[in-house]
C-alpha cells in the first residue's frame, strides 16, 4: 500500500503556483521597467549599442522638455484625453446601465427585438461605420471639437449587453422590496440597483474608459487642430517619417499611462469584483 504525503504534495503545488505568479509578474513588469528607464535617458544612450540596466545619467529634463514644447500642446492633449474619457466612460455607464436595466426588467412588446437588433451591431466592423459617422460628424459641424470626439462614443452596444445579462441575475427580492415601498423602475434603478452593482460598474467603466483613452484612428481623424489633440496623437508627433525623438517619446508615453495607473490603484477591488461577477449568466 503506498502512502501519499498530502501535506508534501500541498505545499509542492503551491510552490509551483507562486513560482508561476513571480514569473508572471516580473513577464508583466518588465515592458514598464523598461519605459521607466528609457525615460529617463539620453538620446545618446538610447542609440548607444551597450547595454545597461540603468541609464548611465538619470536625464530628469526630459519630463521638463516635454511640457515645455511650445510645438507639442502636451498638458492640453493630457486634459483633453482626461475629460473625452471621463465623460464617455459616465455617459456609457448611465446610456448603458439604463438601456441594460430596460431590456432585463422592463417588460414591453419589442424588447426581445430590441436586444437582438443591439447585439446584431456588434458583428459590424467598425471600419464599415467609420466613413459613415465622420460624414455624420462633420454634416454636423463637430470636426475638431470634443463633440465629434466624445458624442459618438455615449453608446457602446457590448457595454449595454452586459449589463443585460447582469441585470437579468440581480436578485429580484431587492427589486420587489423598494417597489413595495412606492419607488417606480425610475427609483428602484437609481437608489437600489446601482448602488449595489458597484462592483460591475467599475469593471465596465475601467474597460470603457482604457478604450477612449487609448483611441487613435477617430482622434486623429476628428481632432485635426491642436486644441482637441488627445494625447495618443500628441505622442505621434515624436515619431515621424522626418525624425524620431525616443527619449521625449518614452517620457510622454510614461506620463501618459499615469493616470491609467492610478485609477487601477484606486479602483482595484471594485475591478476585481465587477470582473468577478461579469461571469454571472442570465435566465
Amino acid at each position: 500500500m503506498v502512502v501519499v504525503d498530502t501535506s508534501r504534495a500541498a505545499k509542492a503545488a503551491a510552490a509551483l503556483r507562486y513560482a508561476a505568479l513571480i514569473l508572471a509578474a516580473i513577464l508583466f513588469l518588465v515592458p514598464f521597467f523598461l519605459l521607466v528607464r528609457n525615460a529617463l535617458m539620453t538620446e545618446d544612450a538610447l542609440s548607444s549599442p551597450t547595454w545597461s540596466w540603468l541609464p548611465p545619467t538619470w536625464e530628469w529634463g526630459n519630463f521638463s522638455a516635454i511640457f515645455n514644447d511650445p510645438a507639442l500642446p502636451l498638458a492640453r492633449s493630457l486634459l483633453n484625453s482626461i475629460a473625452i474619457a471621463v465623460v464617455q466612460t459616465l455617459g456609457v455607464l448611465a446610456i448603458s446601465g439604463l438601456a441594460g436595466y430596460g431590456l432585463a426588467r422592463i417588460p414591453f412588446r419589442w424588447s426581445n427585438l430590441v436586444f437582438y437588433l443591439i447585439t446584431a451591431t456588434l458583428l459590424i466592423p467598425a471600419a464599415v461605420t467609420f466613413v459613415p459617422s465622420f460624414v455624420l460628424v462633420s454634416t454636423l459641424g463637430w470636426i475638431s471639437t470634443l463633440r465629434g470626439l466624445i458624442i459618438p462614443g455615449l453608446f457602446q452596444a457590448l457595454a449595454t449587453f452586459l449589463f443585460r445579462q447582469f441585470f437579468l441575475s440581480f436578485p429580484k427580492e431587492i427589486e420587489e422590496a423598494a417597489f413595495l415601498d412606492g419607488l417606480g423602475y425610475w427609483g428602484t434603478f437609481w437608489r437600489v440597483v446601482v448602488p449595489n452593482s458597484m462592483g460591475f460598474a467599475a469593471a465596465i467603466g475601467t474597460i470603457t474608459f482604457i478604450g477612449s483613452w487609448n483611441a487613435f484612428l477617430w482622434p486623429l481623424v476628428i481632432g485635426r487642430d491642436q486644441t482637441t489633440w488627445t494625447v495618443q496623437i500628441a505622442l505621434s508627433t515624436f515619431l515621424t517619417a522626418q525624425s524620431v525623438d525616443l527619449a521625449h517619446l518614452f517620457a510622454a508615453a510614461l506620463v501618459a499611462i499615469a493616470p491609467l495607473l492610478l485609477m487601477f490603484l484606486f479602483l482595484q477591488r471594485w475591478i476585481v469584483e465587477g470582473v468577478e461577477r461579469t461571469g454571472m449568466g442570465g435566465d
